[in-house]
C-alpha cells in the first residue's frame, strides 16, 4: 500500500512527537573544534611546555576529536614535554567506531599502523583488497577498521559504556517500544555524517523520556540520505530548527533535525549518500550538531540497529 505524504494534522502530530523526544537537547556534552589548514597536518608534533590538546588541534587546524582519535592512549590531561603526537590531515577521518581513513606516511607498515591504532594488520589487509602491504605508497589512503565487536558495541563504548551496562543501571532503556523485526532492506546503512561524535545514545533518559541519537561535527558538514528514499518533508519545526523527513522502502523513516538548512525540497527523491541539509550551530550547546532520528512504521528504532 503506498504511505501518504506527512501533511495537516500528520505533520504536526510529528512536530509534537519529534519536540518531545527533543526535551533535554540541550545538555552540553564536549566540543568540536574548527579552524583553518595551518600546514601542521599529516606531521608528527612535539609537545612543547605550555601546550593542550586543544591548543594543538587549533593550530593544526583539525577538530579536537579526530587529533584524539588519531591518538589513542594519550591522556590529554598529562601532556608531557617532547611527546609526539600525530596531526591528521583533511583527507584522513576517524568515525567513531571505524573504519578510519588513513594516510599511508614514511616508514609506514601494516604492523606498524595496527599497533598505533589497537589492531590487528590481518584486518587492515583484509579491508583493503588489491593493495600491497609490502608496497605501500606514501600519500596512500587506506581503511583501518578497529578491533572489536559490533559497531553498536564500539559505539557505546565511545560515548560511556556498553549498552549492557547501560541497561542495567536505566531501567527506562529496557522498556523503549519495540518496533518489531526490521525490513531486510534496513541493513548496514552508512552514517549521516563522515566525521561525527556520537554525544547521546539513542534511549531513554533517567526519567523515562526518550530521546533521539545526537552527533556532534564540524562547521559546513552536511547530513547525506542513509537510504534512497523521497523527501516527505522539508521545513522548520518548532525547537527543531530546519528539518529533513526523508520515507524509504518498507515503512522506514530517517529524520535530519537541527538543520541550519534543507538543501533538499518537498518530493525530491533522493539516493543514499546525496546531501540533504546543512547542519547548525547550537547556541545551546556551543556545538555543530546533527538529531537523527530513525523509525520504522512510526515506531522509534535505535540507529545502531541500522548503521553500519
Amino acid at each position: 500500500m503506498a504511505e501518504r505524504p506527512v501533511a495537516g494534522k500528520g505533520r504536526l502530530a510529528l512536530a509534537l512527537i519529534l519536540s518531545m523526544l527533543l526535551a533535554a537537547c540541550a545538555g552540553r556534552g564536549g566540543e568540536v573544534e574548527r579552524h583553518h589548514d595551518t600546514g601542521m597536518a599529516g606531521n608528527w608534533v612535539t609537545v612543547q611546555r605550555g601546550d593542550t590538546l586543544g591548543a594543538l588541534a587549533r593550530r593544526g587546524g583539525v577538530p579536537l576529536e579526530r587529533l584524539q582519535r588519531f591518538n589513542p592512549g594519550v591522556d590529554p590531561r598529562r601532556l608531557a614535554v617532547g611527546q609526539r603526537l600525530l596531526m591528521p590531515t583533511h583527507q584522513e577521518r576517524a568515525p567513531s567506531g571505524g573504519p578510519y581513513r588513513y594516510q599511508v606516511r614514511p616508514g609506514d607498515t601494516y604492523a606498524g599502523i595496527a599497533r598505533r591504532f589497537n589492531t590487528r594488520a590481518s584486518r587492515i589487509q583484509a579491508a583493503n583488497p588489491g593493495v600491497e602491504p609490502t608496497a605501500l605508497r606514501i600519500g596512500q589512503i587506506l581503511q583501518v577498521p578497529l578491533t572489536g565487536g559490533s559497531s553498536v558495541a564500539r559505539n557505546s563504548a565511545g560515548t560511556g559504556g556498553a549498552s549492557s551496562r547501560d541497561a542495567a543501571a536505566n531501567p527506562a532503556r529496557a522498556s523503549l517500544p519495540d518496533p518489531g523485526d526490521l525490513p531486510a532492506s534496513a541493513r548496514n546503512w552508512p552514517w549521516p555524517l563522515e566525521d561525527y561524535r556520537v554525544v547521546r545514545r539513542f534511549g531513554a533518559d533517567s526519567r523515562g523520556t526518550l530521546q533521539p541519537m545526537l552527533l556532534a561535527t564540524g562547521r559546513g558538514a552536511r547530513a547525506r540520505s542513509v537510504a534512497d528514499g523521497e523527501v516527505r518533508f522539508a521545513d522548520s519545526m518548532r525547537q527543531l530548527g530546519q528539518v529533513v523527513i526523508v520515507h524509504h522502502p518498507d515503512n522506514v523513516q530517517s529524520v535530519y533535525a537541527l538543520c541550519e538548512r534543507p538543501l533538499v525540497s518537498n518530493g525530491n527523491r533522493v539516493s543514499r549518500g546525496d546531501e540533504v541539509c546543512e547542519v547548525g550551530y547550537s547556541n545551546a550547546t556551543e556545538r555543530f550538531d546533527l538529531l537523527f532520528d530513525l523509525r520504522h512504521g512510526g515506531k522509534p528504532i535505535d540507529p545502531r540497529r541500522v548503521l553500519r
